[in-house]
């Protein structure tokens, strides 16, 4: 490839594996926008547009949803770590799909055999096809009781790569963009401010399994320590913790 190299929209899709409508979807949505335009005002994809493409798709294979993945990419991602997490995902498919592999060759010899498959056997196949991919460390267990952080780590763990993605990129960003609103006046019963706000909540439910007890923890490190929650060490605490009000008059649709 070189510097000047383009690519349209159907020569990207077959490349790709998507579909044209994918990605004129992700150019409307503002996920994956053509850097160029022909005279004729037909899309031109560069090299540039390429890293962005491998980027969505690399975070959707770890779990992620678009609007995840979008937040993500705006908020900035090391592209190293990327690829080693994707690579590590692969990797965890390829070693889960020979385990069952090796299951399913061993139940088919006893099926050839004319011999009913024993339980062992079975089970061990129905294991290879629910295993789950590598686990993830992170959790947000500050303010919580043990129980209470295992069923953070368990579930992060359940997430694998995407939980770094989700945790440690989308969801500071949005109390950063939040911030900015409180910042800038925006009443907290606008919209904008009450979609974050609904976001926060979906991510808290994904790692809390909607445990009104946990999300309270996760709250009140918030209000702790806001600089290392917020990915921000110089993010002033009061600053952080009227945040916290504010999403809160959010929450509750008051001005």
């Amino acid at each position: 490839m070189t510097t000047s190299a383009t690519w349209k929209v159907g020569r990207l899709a077959e490349s790709s594996g998507l579909t044209v409508r994918t990605l004129h979807h992700w150019d409307t949505i503002g996920l994956l926008r053509p850097s160029q335009r022909t005279p004729g005002g037909h899309r031109e994809y560069t090299e540039d547009d390429l890293v962005r493409l491998y980027q969505v798709l690399a975070l959707r294979s770890l779990g992620l949803a678009l609007d995840s993945i979008a937040a993500c990419l705006d908020a900035g991602i090391d592209p190293l770590r990327l690829v080693r997490d994707h690579l590590a995902g692969v990797e965890a498919s390829i070693e889960a799909l020979g385990v069952l592999r090796e299951r399913l060759v061993r139940l088919g010899e006893e099926l050839s055999g004319d011999e009913a498959p024993a339980a062992t056997a079975l089970l061990d196949a129905l294991r290879a096809i629910g295993g789950t991919g590598p686990e993830g460390e992170r959790t947000l267990g500050c303010h919580l009781e043990a129980d209470e952080i295992e069923v953070l780590r368990t579930r992060a763990a359940a997430l694998g790569p995407a939980t770094h993605y989700l945790l440690e990129v989308e969801w500071p960003g949005l109390y950063r963009r939040a911030e900015r609103h409180r910042a800038a006046g925006t009443p907290a019963t606008d919209q904008a401010v009450r979609r974050l706000v609904a976001r926060m909540d979906e991510l808290s439910a994904l790692f809390t399994g909607g445990d009104a007890g946990i999300s309270a923890g996760v709250r009140a490190a918030w209000h702790d320590d806001p600089a290392a929650m917020s990915a921000d060490p110089d993010a002033p605490a009061d600053d952080w913790r009227d945040l916290a009000e504010y999403l809160d008059r959010a929450r509750h649709g008051s001005a």
